[in-house]
């Protein structure tokens, strides 16, 4: 049995020591607008297009499993954004709720696999503001057979790689990621009233199989740290270039790109959970569709599917879930890589 939600929980927790220090200047927030004036027009999106986004979710009552799988598609797209954001509630919350809540749960027929060697945690990579930190387990779900390269270093057999950042004179983590079965989990960082914010929803990112799970299956894991930026190429053929680009106490962006289109397979899927409006991790969806004067909007176990060039998943109402975990954001598809 294996939960990554609480996985990464313990191991943030294990890595809440590090010293302080100062933050990254190329991902320091903009300012390129005056203070009280809106921000310039977003500018076009080159090769623009409309997704197919399909909800493949399925309901279920324990709050430990991802039941929420909406997927995206197109046959000619090159690149998009993902963007993790608090949600709209997140001035008003004073106190979260992250535990883990295993009623109604039962994990006994999970394949496991047990690596070769004893759980272990290592430094991949560490300066003075960045921090890559690889994890193995006793057990998970699928073998731990993705080598993950930051240089001329590799490291074989992790289960799980965090990215932590040092900013405001603190240390926080803010992306995760499985070699083994390619999900993500990337969160901004906490608002000035937090201590801390959850993460929530995952994601996968290239051509989506069904294993057992939506799974996209690597060779390795690069990371550029001079760049924020992942390199994975897919078993199948193909990579994916995934660069994180904005990171603030609103939001983390990261901008995604093909060497080629996924023609015959899914591109993205958002994985999630849902049990009741007040039991989640998301529980509304919205949908822009192309020159619409209005978003379509939702109760995320009612969508069905529909064309758009933005798609939402979030929440309008605390949670007793992750009440802090960010809304997720799928915008920018084109053609263009």
């Amino acid at each position: 049995m294996f939960d990554r939600k609480r996985l990464s929980m313990l191991n943030r927790r294990s890595f809440a020591m590090l010293s302080a220090g100062t933050a990254a200047a190329a991902l320091l927030p903009s300012r390129s607008h005056s203070q009280g004036q809106p921000p310039p027009p977003a500018a076009p999106v080159p090769g623009a297009i409309e997704a197919l986004i399909v909800n493949r979710s399925e309901p279920v009552l324990c709050a430990e499993k991802d039941n929420v799988d909406i997927r995206m598609s197109h046959p000619a797209l090159r690149s998009f954004r993902i963007q993790a954001i608090h949600p709209a509630y997140i001035g008003g919350l004073v106190a979260d709720n992250f535990a883990a809540d295993w009623t109604n749960c039962d994990f006994t027929a999970d394949p496991a696999f047990k690596p070769p060697a004893p759980p272990r945690r290592v430094t991949i990579y560490e300066d003075e503001w960045l921090w890559v930190i690889g994890y193995s387990y006793p057990a998970f779900w699928r073998p731990a057979d993705v080598p993950v390269r930051i240089g001329n270093r590799v490291e074989q057999g992790l289960h799980l790689i965090q990215v932590w950042v040092r900013r405001n004179e603190r240390s926080e983590e803010v992306a995760v990621v499985y070699p083994p079965d390619g999900y993500w989990r990337i969160r901004p960082l906490p608002p000035q009233h937090l201590k801390w914010s959850a993460y929530g929803s995952s994601f996968v990112a290239g051509p989506i199989e069904d294993k057992g799970r939506p799974i996209v299956e690597f060779k390795e894991v690069v990371f550029d740290p001079a760049t924020m930026t992942f390199t994975t190429p897919f078993r199948r053929g193909g990579q994916a270039v995934l660069k994180i680009s904005t990171l603030d106490r609103d939001r983390l962006t990261m901008d995604v790109s093909f060497d080629r289109p996924i023609p015959d397979l899914p591109f993205c899927s958002l994985r999630s959970m849902y049990v009741t409006e007040f039991n989640n991790d998301a529980a509304r969806v919205a949908i822009r569709q192309k020159n619409a004067q209005r978003w379509i909007e939702e109760p995320l176990m009612d969508f069905k599917q529909a064309q758009g060039v933005e798609f939402w998943a979030g929440r309008h109402s605390y949670s007793r879930h992750n009440t802090s975990a960010p809304d997720m954001v799928f915008d920018r598809f084109s053609t263009v890589g």
